[in-house]
Order: structure tokens, then sequence, then C-alpha cells
């Protein structure tokens, strides 16, 4: 794979998530309760997320769908997540605080086997996501980062409108990307292949798409606010 990441740990992370959560209740039909017919909030960790904020905040009806990254500037302005998508690499006190509250949408692979044996029992509600074959309570909702895993999961729940907050996709990391220095490129590459899967989303969504950002992506609507 383009990334380097191997299939079969991947599915042998899904595994292990699926033994550690199985037992929870039925998350699925919590998640679409929340999302089902519902304006959504797709809040990611990008540099338009700062400028941003206060529409968020106009807006406290909105289900927020928060990833990873963001959590913590979301919770450091007083914003509660309805729901987190994470791959365990973010700010983990944010993550914990999170999760209080949030359904937290854990995303297993094979370099965060360890985290997934830290910090998911300690999550009050969670389910698993996967980007190989699922599992029991672990799905594959689609997507490829964080963020753009949120938009997938929003339409699979078949959100009426998902809006786009701090998802810029450019060649930008924003002060809140858990990225250092030496794996920017790398994560600009991840990016621009979310990027094209939102693309391919948009050409089938039954949801309606806005984007915040100045360079919505295409089949995104530009949201005036």
């Amino acid at each position: 794979m383009e990334f380097g990441y191997s299939t079969e740990k991947d599915q042998e992370a899904a595994k292990l998530l699926s033994t550690i959560i199985k037992k929870r209740k039925n998350l699925p039909s919590i998640l679409s309760k929340k999302i089902n017919g519902k304006s959504v909030i797709v809040i990611g960790a990008g540099p338009s997320l700062v400028e941003n904020l206060s529409f968020i905040k106009k807006n406290p009806k909105f289900i927020k769908i928060v990833a990873d990254a963001a959590v913590k500037p979301i919770l450091d302005n007083k914003i509660k997540p309805d729901i987190v998508v994470t791959d365990l690499d973010g700010d983990k006190s944010s993550l914990l605080k999170a999760s209080e509250n949030a359904i937290m949408v854990v995303h297993a692979h094979s370099d965060n086997i360890e985290q997934i044996k830290k910090l998911t029992p300690k999550f009050r509600y969670v389910i698993g996501s996967t980007q190989v074959k699922p599992e029991e309570a672990v799905y594959n909702f689609g997507g490829f980062t964080d963020g753009d895993r949120c938009v997938f999961l929003a339409e699979e729940f078949l959100a009426n409108e998902i809006i786009l907050v701090g998802m810029d996709f450019g060649k930008h990391i924003g002060i809140y990307s858990n990225t250092r220095d030496e794996d920017t490129e790398t994560k600009i590459s991840k990016l621009k292949v979310g990027k094209k899967l939102l693309q391919i989303l948009a050409k089938k969504s039954r949801s309606k798409l806005y984007d915040l950002s100045e360079n919505p992506i295409p089949g995104f609507i530009h949201y005036f606010h």
C-alpha cells in the first residue's frame, strides 16, 4: 500500500478492538437517532478552525462530529462534541474528557494497537471503525483520515446536511494537528487521499453538503455565515 500499512495487522487491530467492545450496548442505533435527518457540523483541525469557532457556538443544536486532533481546541472553547472519530493519537486527556458524554468512534489500525488496549476500555460509549473487513461492533463506514471518516459517518446515518469546519485539506497543517515536522509530507499526502474520497462521496451523497473553507471541496457548496 502507498503508506506502507499492513492489511493483516489492520485486521488484527480490528479483531482486538472487537473483543474489547463487542459486549457494549447497540450504539449504531444511537448514532442513527443522533444523526438521521439532522444538521451536522464536521469539525477538523485545519487552519480555518479558529476563525469558525463562533459559527459552531452559534449553532448549539447542530450535531457536532469532531475529528481526533480538533477535540482539544473544541473542549478548550467550551464546546461539547456529540461524536468523536479518533485513531487515538490525539491529546489523551482531551479524548478521555470528551468520552464522558460523546460517542467515541475508535478507528483500529496496525499502528494503534497499544492505544486501543490502554484507552478504549476507559471510554463510556464506544463503537469500532476499520478500513478492512468489519468485525463484531467494528464497522467500515468509509474514509481514510479522521476528518473524512467523520463525513462518511454522517452520510452513513443519513444526516440532512453536513457542514465542514476546519476541513481545509491544503498544504498547510493546522496548529492543532498532531503532526510532527518530519511527518508533514506524509500528512499532506493522506489529506489528498481524504479529499479525493470526499469528492467521490459528494457525487452520490444523499445529504446536502457545505464547506466553510475558503476553498471548498468540489461537490460541497461554500457556506456563508
